[in-house]
Order: C-alpha cells, then sequence, then structure tokens
C-alpha cells in the first residue's frame, strides 16, 4: 500500500497514515516557472496499491489538476490499482441539466478521472448521491455521521431536535435524529437564487429544544444563517450547525462571526480550515480514522459496508 497526496489537504493524508500506521509517500508537487504544474514520485509504486488523498476543494482548478497529474504519473509508473481518494467531489452543484444551455459539471469531472487512469474513487457526503453513477469504475461512497454524532453525543445535550435545513436534506437529517435519539423538523424554504434563499416555515416542534442543523456543505453560509435565525424566532435556545464540508467562500466567515445566535459550527476536516478562517465558533472533526479503515479495507478487499451500517438517504 502507497498513500501519497497533492497540496490540497496534507495534514488529512498525513492523519490517514498514522491511522494505518504507514509512511507517507514522497511525492513532489510543485509548480514550473510559468505556473503549470509538475509531479514526480519519488519511490517505486510499481506493482503497489496506491491511494492519492487530494480533495477538489478551492482552489479547485489547481487541486483538481493535480490530482489528475498524480494518478498520471501513477499509471505511468505502472502502479498495480490506483485508488482517487477525494474527502471533498468539488464541481457537484451542476449535477443536472435544468436550464437551457447549461453543462453537468459533476460528470465532466468523473471523465476525466476515469480517463486520467484511476481505477477506483473513494469519496464522502457527495452533494448528490446519483454523482456515484457518473462513474464507469467502482465509488466508495462514505459518510461522516458516525463522526459528527459522536461529537454531539460526547457533548449530551438535552432536548435535541435535528434540523434538516431543506427538504431534499431530510434522509440524511432522519438518520442523524435516529442515531442521536433526537426528534426531527425541517426548514422549508424558497430559493430565490443560487446565492440567496428565503426561510417560509419550520415543520415539526422546535420550540423550547437546542437544534442541531445537518447539512453537506456550506458555502457563502447565507442559508445556514437563514435557518439558524428562523428556529431562533421559533423558540429554540441554542443552535448548532454540523456540516460536513466547510467550503466557507465569500463572506461566510463574516456571516458566522456575525450570527449571534449561532453556538457552534461544525465541520469536518474534508477540506482544510484555513488560518485565517479559524474564529472561536468554528470546531473541526476529523474523518482521517474513517477513511484510513476504509482505505484498509479496500487494500485488503473487505467490504466497507459496516462503515456506513444503519445510514438510509
Amino acid at each position: 500500500m502507497k498513500i501519497c497526496t497533492g497540496n490540497a489537504n496534507p495534514k488529512l493524508a498525513q492523519g490517514i497514515c498514522d491511522a494505518l500506521g504507514v509512511t507517507l509517500t514522497d511525492v513532489l508537487v510543485s509548480r514550473f516557472s510559468e505556473g503549470e504544474i509538475r509531479v514526480e514520485i519519488k519511490e517505486n509504486v510499481r506493482g503497489k496499491d496506491i491511494f492519492i488523498v487530494q480533495p477538489t476543494c478551492p482552489p479547485a482548478n489547481d487541486n483538481l489538476m493535480e490530482l489528475l497529474i498524480m494518478i498520471d504519473a501513477a499509471r505511468r509508473a505502472s502502479a498495480k490499482r490506483i485508488t482517487a481518494v477525494i474527502p471533498f467531489y468539488g464541481y457537484a452543484r451542476q449535477d443536472r441539466k435544468d436550464q437551457p444551455r447549461v453543462p453537468i459539471t459533476a460528470k465532466l469531472i468523473a471523465n476525466l478521472i476515469t480517463t486520467a487512469g484511476a481505477n477506483r474513487i473513494l469519496t464522502m457526503d457527495l452533494h448528490a448521491n446519483q454523482i456515484q453513477g457518473f462513474f464507469d469504475i467502482p465509488v466508495d461512497h462514505l459518510y461522516a455521521i458516525n463522526a459528527i454524532c459522536d461529537y454531539f453525543i460526547e457533548k449530551d445535550i438535552r432536548d435535541k431536535v435535528v434540523v434538516a435545513p431543506d427538504v431534499g436534506g431530510t434522509k440524511m437529517a432522519r438518520a442523524y435524529a435516529k442515531r442521536m435519539g433526537a426528534s426531527l423538523a425541517i426548514v422549508d424554504k424558497r430559493r430565490e437564487s443560487p446565492e440567496k434563499t428565503e426561510v417560509m416555515h419550520i415543520l415539526g416542534e422546535v420550540q423550547g429544544k437546542n437544534a442541531i442543523i445537518i447539512d453537506d456543505i456550506i458555502a457563502t453560509g447565507s442559508s445556514i444563517i437563514e435557518a439558524v435565525e428562523a428556529l431562533k424566532k421559533h423558540g429554540v435556545k441554542d443552535v448548532y450547525a454540523a456540516v460536513t464540508h466547510g467550503v466557507l467562500s465569500g463572506k461566510a466567515i463574516e456571516r458566522i462571526e456575525n450570527c449571534k445566535s449561532l453556538k457552534e459550527l461544525i465541520i469536518t476536516d474534508s477540506i482544510p480550515l484555513t488560518k485565517e478562517k479559524q474564529i472561536g465558533n468554528i470546531n473541526v472533526v476529523s474523518v482521517a480514522s474513517l477513511l484510513a479503515e476504509a482505505i484498509q479495507r479496500i487494500h485488503n478487499e473487505q467490504s466497507i459496508s459496516c462503515l456506513f451500517d444503519g445510514i438510509t438517504r
């Protein structure tokens, strides 16, 4: 087994290696003088089972190209099997043709990764489940539910209600509620534009309870903040938000800092939290051990279904 990484999230890759008890493979990923990406695998990988840990998070174009070039380098170095470990799958929000003359970018990225030479994909909390079908190679899809639920169970919050930020997130929110022994509520909202939503109604009993909003991605933060304010107006005591992928783009950090109603935002380390985004009410839960267990099972040709038993979407 060989584990290597680009510049997207080396800390997560090192955490995976620590959990597996292996050394991170020496790979040079740098830039030529004109800005083109240079990759050189410094170790022999011929006949090896190689796992390339590289989320395609911002800067998405750079990280995606690094991933593609590393896959190509491993293929040309005669690796036995190449698994692209993509904790965050970028370009996932355009997953269908819902308007005239728009691309299906999630499918395009799947084609690029497959053409580069990947034999298998390991990813986590895809924005839409159908993206698995965009690949013509095996896809192992993990969920961060266990890591996030364990965090809240340890906090021992009383009178919990798990809140889906929209109707589409109901199934996953139900799985979280079942795992944490909490009730379920849904935010019924109307989207005015891709960047702006308007909260309409709260479906479910939330008054006097502590709410935990569950979502897969937080970008600008507008949807989460609107849901937080709506819950507060409906008599919720404390509001937490648990999101797998913390993109935190645009004015997200400013919005979170200024939202006094949000007690805590929990994200995973699928995307690195840069120093300028580290504020008091954002806490990070690691998914390194989850990914390490999946990698070990894939390497040993074992089932990974036990890693998400009981999760229904």
